[in-house]
């Protein structure tokens, strides 16, 4: 993405650039004070060098930069980094080049060697990953210094773009849920006509059925958005995750079993003790809601108990209290499944199939257990 500068361009003395202009006047005044010749030779130096590192930094470079951030979403953990190309469309060659890129709360800073003229150069650098959540990138900051360190300018280039590290996801077959015509459900979100409702809007994409069309929607948003349909036969995948005590291997869990149901074309509930987790309906949707849940102080008592049953009910908790009122549930749901990642040995649930669970690549084995 090319950046374009902004209209903030400053330039300023540094510390360094301030004590010696102070220092300079300060020289001058004792040396004419005292009649010393001495001081005002050193005072004349100082303010030569200040005048000097003025004349490096005044020229406003001519600029073409670029930054990409790859990938925009990626897994927690896994590698993202920032491409950073700056050409130099100047006449002059152009030295004492620095970026600084803002990620975060934090600050990453690059040396760029010297810039000659139509010269490019291109660093990378790696980005957190290991915190789930958004994290903004930029404004990018290029900074030319002079050699001596008392001047730099500074421009701004672009606005902050969005790296979204999502939950990790291991495979999983989709959640069983007690009756075997649901697990012969569809792969895709098409379904046989007279079974269907709808499901969602999203964006056409080519191969539609144009009369699934919804015009209204794609007037309002100037993108032709089509009805997503679903067989209502289909049982729904409800998971409820604990955020009270919340970690990441929760999280993980949670999205790996959402993600399951919604690659193989099942439609999907997530559930936290805050209420519905909104717009969780296909398998990107998922991983972003689910990049951004936070700790909470609520219970999942109460959405346990107002959750629509049929299908299935997998809990996600560390709590062995909150799992044991899983079994109430059970009465409503074809199958109640509790995740529980919480520290001790097995919690025993009548009718409630647990699965202990200390690690992510855990969960695979112990999901295919019987």
């Amino acid at each position: 993405m090319r950046l374009s500068p902004s209209a903030r361009l400053t330039g300023v003395l540094t510390p360094l650039g301030w004590g010696t202009l102070a220092g300079s006047v300060a020289l001058y005044a004792a040396g004419f004070a005292l009649g010393y010749p001495e001081p005002v030779v050193l005072a004349t130096g100082g303010l030569l060098a200040l005048a000097a590192a003025l004349a490096w930094t005044a020229p406003r470079p001519r600029l073409e930069v670029r930054r990409e951030v790859m990938p925009l979403k990626v897994p927690r953990g896994d590698a993202a980094v920032a491409v950073l190309n700056v050409v130099n469309l100047g006449r002059r060659g152009l030295s004492g080049l620095r970026a600084q890129d803002r990620i975060g709360a934090s600050e990453h800073t690059v040396d760029l060697p010297r810039l000659p003229k139509g010269g490019a150069r291109t660093v990378s650098y790696p980005l957190p990953t290991d915190v789930r959540g958004e994290i903004p990138v930029g404004p990018l900051l290029l900074v030319r210094a002079d050699p001596f360190g008392l001047t730099r300018r500074v421009r701004s280039y672009g606005s902050p773009v969005t790296l979204l590290v999502r939950p990790r996801t291991v495979a999983l077959p989709v959640p069983p849920s007690g009756k075997a015509h649901h697990l012969e459900g569809p792969t895709s979100d098409s379904a046989p006509s007279g079974t269907v409702t709808f499901h969602t809007l999203r964006e056409y994409v080519v191969g539609d059925d144009l009369r699934h069309v919804h015009w209204r929607s794609s007037a309002r948003t100037g993108t032709l958005m089509v009805r997503q349909l679903i067989d209502a036969s289909l049982p729904t995948t409800t998971v409820v995750l604990d955020t009270r005590d919340l970690t990441e291997l929760a999280v993980d869990a949670a999205a790996s079993v959402a993600l399951a149901a919604a690659r193989a074309g099942f439609p999907v509930r997530l559930l936290t003790g805050d209420g519905p987790v909104p717009d969780a309906k296909d398998p990107e949707s998922v991983l972003d809601r689910l990049a951004l849940v936070r700790a909470g102080t609520e219970g999942v008592t109460e959405p346990l108990r107002l959750a629509r049953g049929g299908g299935s009910l997998v809990l996600v908790t560390a709590d062995p209290e909150e799992a044991g009122r899983a079994a109430g549930a059970r009465r409503r749901f074809d199958r109640v499944i509790c995740v529980y990642v919480g520290p001790g040995g097995p919690v025993a649930v009548p009718g409630v199939r647990v699965l202990p669970v200390g690690s992510l690549d855990a969960l695979p084995l112990a999901w295919g257990s019987r």
